[in-house]
């Protein structure tokens, strides 16, 4: 068994002047961190108000969650395991570094002065200790040489340039001298340890118990191999130990102003993000410092919640939401880092909290873009959006989730995003194809301009009328969109879907002109009053009719009436057909009688696959009726957006390079021998359709509604009316509005 002497002095060789300047300068040290810690808090407590926690057993919950998410790196490793592996090497090398500090500590300065007797650190601690130290430690130099050669490659989502700025109006630079001090700064405090440790194990003539310091082991064995004596190793040791100590202290005083923040931001945020972001916005309430000065939306600096100035300080710039965001690979001027680093730098800027070294705000033109932004932030001084944020940049946003779905710290980009936008619309900065559709949307219900009696038109050429379930009680309610109303692609699809339903004995029945606009993507544009004109009309039809659960065809539609209506007094059970398709092929009441036998390929719509996180129920009914599935490279959550989400639907694109639906058809496009495309969504299929026919892949490529597949697969008589038939008005005036 070891005995006592089977240790190492803590201060050995430090005179008693030196111990004390060592405990002066850590008081400075831990003074300088808790004052940045501080005001990074006082950062936060002037954000608004906003409840994260909800129920006490959920954020308990949630809480459980993120501290094993972090503990395993699980956010950080999704899509991404050399990060994932390489970022826990880090991560647990420090901790377990830090923990051996603080251990040493209590032993040096509380044990040993004031309860000898207890004194632990020595003998089999000692050795164990030891041990675990050097091994956690080369851990992390593995780990930072891994991320160090990954970031020297520059991939493309740590590129820090700006998609919105001419790179020479601005340099992002400082951000990847932050990244490598931080970095360098951990290698530094690993390589000093060994070569201190090394050192010490020479000059001592390489005690047996030293070899549970392995790594110490072979740098004692090195020096002596390029011919260091006892004497020189000791004057190396001391050296070490002063500079080993002092780096130390540094990075303490240094932590809460660098990168380094993230460790103790990034598990917090995780814990209060919320499961519903993005999927259920907050109700819009006036913001401003008085009555007077009431306007909507985020328009200030001042106008953000604590959280979402915690999101900006969680950010380490990993680029996954760039890497991931649309409009980032359309060329448009949105990336989702940037705006977040741009509003971290404005509030460090406005509140004195110094920014982190290197990371200073650029002095370039923020914004830009009209002339009614130019005089917002003229009158108004710093405004973020239309201001630092531009209007062009926040109207880029399709609102898929995609950046906080892949982002691996928790930040809720979008609805920061759209509570900008809320804020261009109480200021009037908004397009006219947007106002128009707004308008449309306000007097008709829908953004087709048409009549709110036309909605069911859809319905003419059915053999079999549908029921109207304001005056008659049914099963399910089709809360059936716009899209599918009006669109004249997407209505050979609406009717199939009928036609299915009624195969398979459904009892069902739709609002006719009783419905309206759901108002999802009106919300997501920043015109909250209208949305909730929208909710109040639909909530009011709804209350009328009798029914049990809803189902819908489109998922912008789910989203809102599942995660939305409940905060304004409609609280239903509401299912994707897809689901309902699934079920009855699963029950027999639909009987698949000539097996599709087709390579097709499935698009995960975002609000469909993010949102709703409905994925599995439209591969089982591919799977039922015998095609066979070809995943495209990005599916499930990790899906690509069709452009059309957010209400961008309703604005100019022809400024894109390319536009993310076409992007996605090429994308398809590359998979041996699949002859469709298939869609569930009535916006993609429309987006989709457009998309084959501009880049010249429409005879390649068949792109369908999963209805249209199933009618084929059950051998839906066809009821196509004959070629000669009445077109209805709905009919002409959708053609009018499709793209092309």
């Amino acid at each position: 068994m070891p005995g006592r002497d089977v240790t190492r002095e803590v201060f050995e060789g430090i005179s008693s002047g030196g111990e004390t300047l060592f405990y002066v300068l850590t008081a400075v040290a831990t003074i300088i961190f808790f004052v940045g810690i501080g005001v990074r808090l006082r950062k936060y407590i002037r954000g608004r108000r906003q409840d994260v926690i909800g129920s006490p057993l959920g954020f308990v919950g949630r809480a459980a969650r993120s501290l094993v998410d972090t503990a395993v790196n699980r956010t950080v490793a999704k899509r991404d395991p050399y990060a994932g592996v390489f970022h826990a090497a880090i991560m647990w090398g420090f901790i377990v570094l830090f923990i051996g500090t603080a251990i040493l500590t209590v032993e040096s300065d509380v044990i040993r002065p004031f309860a000898p007797d207890l004194s632990f650190y020595w003998g089999a601690f000692y050795l164990g200790y030891s041990l675990v130290l050097d091994v956690l430690g080369l851990v992390m130099l593995v780990g930072i040489a891994a991320m160090a050669i990954r970031r020297a490659r520059r991939p493309r989502q740590l590129d820090y340039g700006r998609v919105d700025i001419a790179p020479a109006t601005t340099d992002r630079g400082g951000f990847r001298t932050g990244d490598w001090i931080f970095l360098g700064w951990l290698a530094i405090l690993g390589l000093s340890g060994f070569v201190l440790e090394g050192a010490r194990i020479l000059a001592h003539d390489f005690p047996d118990f030293e070899v549970f310091s392995p790594v110490g082991w072979v740098v004692a064995g090195a020096f002596r191999i390029i011919g260091l004596d006892a004497a020189s190793a000791e004057s190396i040791r001391y050296v070490t130990w002063w500079g080993h100590a002092l780096t130390a202290l540094a990075f303490v005083a240094y932590f809460p102003f660098s990168k380094a923040i993230h460790t103790l931001a990034d598990p917090v945020n995780l814990a209060l993000r919320s499961p519903l972001a993005g999927r259920r916005l907050p109700v819009l309430t006036a913001s401003g410092p008085s009555p007077a000065d009431g306007h909507l939306g985020i328009r200030d600096l001042a106008d953000l919640t604590w959280k979402q100035l915690l999101d900006v300080d969680a950010c380490t710039k990993c680029g996954r939401c760039h890497d991931a965001c649309p409009a980032v690979a359309s060329g448009a001027p949105l990336s989702p880092r940037d705006l977040i680093l741009d509003l971290r730098q404005e509030a460090d800027a406005a509140w004195s909290i110094l920014a982190p070294l290197g990371e200073h705000r650029s002095d370039h033109a923020y914004g830009g873009g009209t002339a009614a932004e130019a005089e917002v932030t003229a009158n108004g001084g710093s405004r973020l959006a239309g201001g630092l944020i531009s209007a062009n940049t926040l109207w880029s946003c399709t609102t898929c989730l995609a950046c906080v779905e892949a982002c691996p710290v928790g930040i809720e980009h979008v609805p920061t995003i759209v509570g900008m936008r809320r804020s261009l619309v109480d200021q009037a900065i908004v397009s006219p194809t947007l106002q128009a559709a707004f308008t449309s949307l306000a007097k008709q219900g829908n953004s087709f301009g048409q009549a709110g009696r036309a909605r069911g038109r859809w319905t003419d050429d059915l053999a079999t009328p549908i029921v109207d379930a304001r005056r008659e009680a049914v099963d399910w309610l089709w809360f059936v969109g716009d899209f599918a109303s009006y669109d004249v692609r997407v209505q050979e699809a609406t009717r199939q879907v009928a036609r299915v339903f009624q195969a398979a004995g459904m009892d069902f029945g739709i609002l006719y002109e009783g419905e309206r606009n759901a108002g999802n993507d009106v919300r997501r544009a920043g015109e909250e009053g209208l949305f909730e004109l929208l909710v109040e009309h639909n909530v009011g039809q709804l209350s009328k009719a009798r029914f049990r659960r809803i189902v819908t065809t489109d998922p912008h539609t789910l989203n809102t009436l599942k995660f939305e209506y409940p905060d304004f007094g409609g609280d239903y059970e509401v299912w994707h057909y897809s689901q309902v398709i699934a079920a009855l092929l699963e029950s027999g009441d639909l009987q698949v009688s000539r097996r599709t036998n087709r390579r097709v390929t499935y698009h995960d719509p975002c609000y469909l696959a993010r949102y709703a996180r409905v994925t599995a129920a439209p591969r089982d009914v591919l799977a039922a009726i015998g095609a066979e599935l070809v995943e495209m490279p990005r599916n499930g959550a990790n899906t690509f957006c069709c452009g059309a989400g957010g209400g961008r639907v309703w604005q100019d694109d022809s400024g894109l390079a390319e536009r993310p639906s076409e992007q996605r058809i090429r994308e398809a496009a590359t998979l041996a021998g699949v002859t469709d495309f298939v869609t569930a969504c009535p916006k993609d299929l429309t987006m989709y359709t457009a998309a084959a026919k501009a880049t010249g892949h429409d005879g390649r490529i068949e792109v369908a509604d999963l209805i249209e597949l199933v009618a084929a697969a059950i051998e839906l008589p066809d009821e196509t009316p004959p070629p000669d038939a009445e077109v209805t008005p709905t009919q002409l005036v959708a053609a009018e509005i499709l793209p092309g």
